[in-house]
């Protein structure tokens, strides 16, 4: 195979996927329907299936490629453009809420969306979204661990459990604010969310 193929193949790909997550994130696993990412696409069906041979194979794969991948990045990204780790996680949730208000983001988070859906539904999706959890959960551990060592970040706070807490919380606007619609009470939650970050801070 030469490279231009590879890229070729690369590239086919990886459309399948962004529009199979475009439709996920709008109507979730089980109102996706392969015509409609066929149209996205402009793939013929054998095209779709040579790379995908099921729908759930599809499904594994936005999970594992692309959402996996947005959230290790997007919460890595985030923890590592500050040398506070409390500054980062309260830059990252303003800007979620930010993406909010501008009109982004009003069909929730991928992740959460797919946790309430498939989780207890199919045990493949589940092991794939609750590695994603964990993979954020350690991720910020770690980055308030390296607060405490740092002088930054209370030491007698448990960084795993702060974390979980932390993405629980941030899941549980995002699911609210689907619910509701409302840019008003988008801002006061992630207002409460980022008041206890600050609570966070090692006292001087």
């Amino acid at each position: 195979m030469n490279i231009a193929h590879e890229v070729a193949v690369e590239s086919t790909r990886d459309r399948i996927l962004q529009a199979a997550h475009e439709e996920m994130y709008e109507h979730g696993f089980q109102g996706l329907r392969i015509d409609a990412v066929l149209k996205k696409t402009q793939l013929a069906k054998g095209a779709l299936y040579h790379y995908f041979p099921t729908k759930l194979a599809l499904g594994y794969a936005v999970l594992d490629e692309v959402i996996m991948g947005y959230f290790q990045v997007n919460w890595s990204e985030s923890l590592a453009k500050s040398n506070d780790p409390l500054q980062a996680l309260k830059d990252f949730f303003n800007q979620k809420c930010s993406d909010i208000t501008s009109g982004e983001c009003l069909n929730g988070c991928p992740l959460t969306n797919l946790v309430q859906e498939m989780s207890t539904l199919d045990e493949g999706f589940h092991q794939r979204l609750k590695a994603v959890m964990l993979n954020i959960v350690s991720a910020v551990a770690m980055a308030l661990e390296q607060g405490q060592s740092d002088g930054i970040v209370c030491k007698d706070i448990n960084s795993q459990q702060i974390s979980a807490f932390l993405l629980s919380s941030y899941q549980g606007i995002m699911g609210v604010v689907k619910c509701m619609q409302s840019m008003d009470l988008a801002q006061e939650l992630f207002k409460s969310l980022c008041e206890y970050v600050d609570s966070l801070y090692i006292k001087t």
